[in-house]
């Protein structure tokens, strides 16, 4: 039996801000010693107050402007309470039922959405380590402020789930919200998952609630999840196993699980809490927040194009393919960077008088090549960003130009473009220096090809007599006779027409 399958995501954020949530300490812990960024306010000292960080609110803010949401002007901290070693208050200062955004939509493709409950700020928890001599705590991380993001279950599959996940780290760098790196536990991942006998349950304001008196299975949250791989197949792994529990008849527990990666399985770690488990209330040390008409509206013009329209831009715009655009708006240096060579190409286009749908199709398609693959090929070989790059949209243009007009071939490219990346320049400059340029002399190229035609006279006569597969032999020796320099596109021709 086939069974509805809900999912519903949270997704806890660093938001980068030089400071903490609530004090003046560094808001850094990778590769930092222990314990080094603290101070009685992050360590729960009696007696220290807290004091929002501005920037982490408008981060949180920045965001909820971007999904469409709305934004809750009067809204206020409170207190989680719970004990865990590394929470080093005993509680933890987040939102409960007035958090600073609620609703909204982020926009997977394919006109599939998917709908936002609510985001808002907390704090985070210090980091426990394990070893044979007993566990340690380091509080450099506790106090960093963090936004989370929960979505409605209305997630429908665990690539979709992927797919939201990535979708919104492209959002979080486009925001420089955060570099949500999930290997750094900078944005951490926990999936709802249940599943329901199809026509049992229904969908109303945010709830899954039971048709008649069916009794619905419970869900089972899946924590530890530390890459967009991991995250699919963990949900994929909760499927199948509460499929089989399922179909068995057996009971579904509501727990917490988490997800080991050596074992490729969740693993029972406790019981679900509830909201009541937590014993909310409004953080006494903190007045209300209210977020004034004119601060929004300031924040409103930091709201940037999203990835989601800008891919979608490309493809309109400039005729990159689907997965191109993709590609491409993954990051947005890299999308500035792409549409920079785009301007240079449309630049020289106009200043050509010769602006056609050919040319400006064969010149997108040329540049697709390069950035994706080329340049791709590049950065992740030496570990590089765009940024670290030292030739400019202008000098890729200009190469790319230098191809189009067939002053180069693409083996003298390849080579133009690697001096390019080693050492910056422009790409005409490099061709010449090189001794690169194509030889395109149709005159120069008879008098070689002849030559070559009298040192294979067998094969010229092959040819002749009908057996065109020789003209690839031919082409050949002329290019080697030429170092490489002969434009192989005037070859055949030539050929052909000296020895007919």
């Amino acid at each position: 039996m086939s069974y509805d399958i809900i999912i519903g995501l949270e997704i806890h954020t660093e938001v980068k801000t030089k400071s903490k949530m609530f004090c003046p300490c560094p808001n850094s812990s990778l590769f930092e010693a222990p314990n080094i960024n603290v101070c009685p306010i992050c360590l729960g000292h009696p007696g220290t107050l807290p004091v929002p960080n501005q920037l982490a609110i408008e981060a949180c803010l920045l965001l909820g402007l971007a999904f469409n949401s709305q934004i809750n002007q009067i809204s206020k901290f409170d207190r989680k309470n719970y004990f865990y070693p590394d929470l080093p208050k005993g509680y933890q200062i987040s939102q409960y039922d007035l958090p600073l955004v609620h609703g909204g939509s982020l926009y997977l493709g394919s006109n599939r959405s998917i709908d936002i409950t609510r985001i808002h700020l907390e704090e985070d928890t210090g980091k426990l380590s394990h070893n044979d001599h007993g566990s340690l705590v380091d509080f450099n991380r506790a106090g960093a402020p963090l936004i989370e993001l929960v979505t409605e279950p209305t997630i429908a599959s665990a690539s979709e789930a992927k797919k939201f996940c990535q979708n919104y780290q492209r959002v979080l760098r486009y925001l420089k919200v955060s570099d949500a790196d999930m290997e750094k536990g900078q944005m951490r991942c926990e999936a709802n998952v249940s599943l329901q006998i199809p026509g049992t349950w229904r969908y109303v304001e945010g709830r899954i609630d039971p048709v008649d008196e069916a009794q619905l299975n419970a869900k089972v949250e899946v924590k530890n999840i530390n890459s967009f791989k991991a995250l699919e197949k963990a949900i994929n792994f909760e499927i199948e196993r509460q499929s089989e529990l399922i179909k068995h008849k057996k009971h579904i527990d509501p727990e917490t699980r988490g997800w080991n990666e050596d074992l490729a399985q969740t693993v029972a770690q406790r019981t679900k809490e509830s909201s009541a488990d937590y014993r909310y209330f409004p953080e006494p040390d903190i007045p209300p927040l209210v977020i004034s008409d004119q601060w929004l509206q300031a924040i409103k013009h930091k709201v940037v194009e999203l990835p989601q329209t800008k891919q979608e831009r490309f493809v309109t715009e400039y005729g990159f393919s689907e997965n191109d655009a993709e590609t491409l708006t993954t990051d947005s240096d890299l999308a500035d960077f792409a549409e920079a060579v785009i301007s240079e190409l449309r630049a020289w286009i106009e200043a050509s008088g010769d602006d056609d749908d050919r040319q400006r199709i064969a010149l997108v398609k040329a540049s697709s090549g390069w950035l994706t693959t080329e340049l791709f090929k590049h950065l992740k070989i030496n570990d590089h960003s765009i940024g670290d790059i030292k030739f400019s949209a202008e000098n890729l243009a200009h190469l790319i130009v230098l191809v189009y007009q067939d002053k180069i071939n693409s083996s003298a490219a390849q080579i133009i473009f690697n001096q390019m990346y080693q050492i910056g320049g422009d790409p005409a400059h490099i061709m010449l220096d090189m001794n690169l340029e194509q030889n395109s002399n149709e005159d120069e190229l008879e008098t070689i090809i002849k030559q070559v035609l009298s040192e294979y006279p067998n094969q010229a006569q092959e040819f002749k007599s009908g057996k065109t597969a020789v003209m690839q032999f031919l082409v050949g020796k002329v290019m080697s006779q030429t170092n490489g320099k002969a434009n192989p596109k005037l070859l055949p021709d030539i050929i052909s027409k000296i020895i007919n």
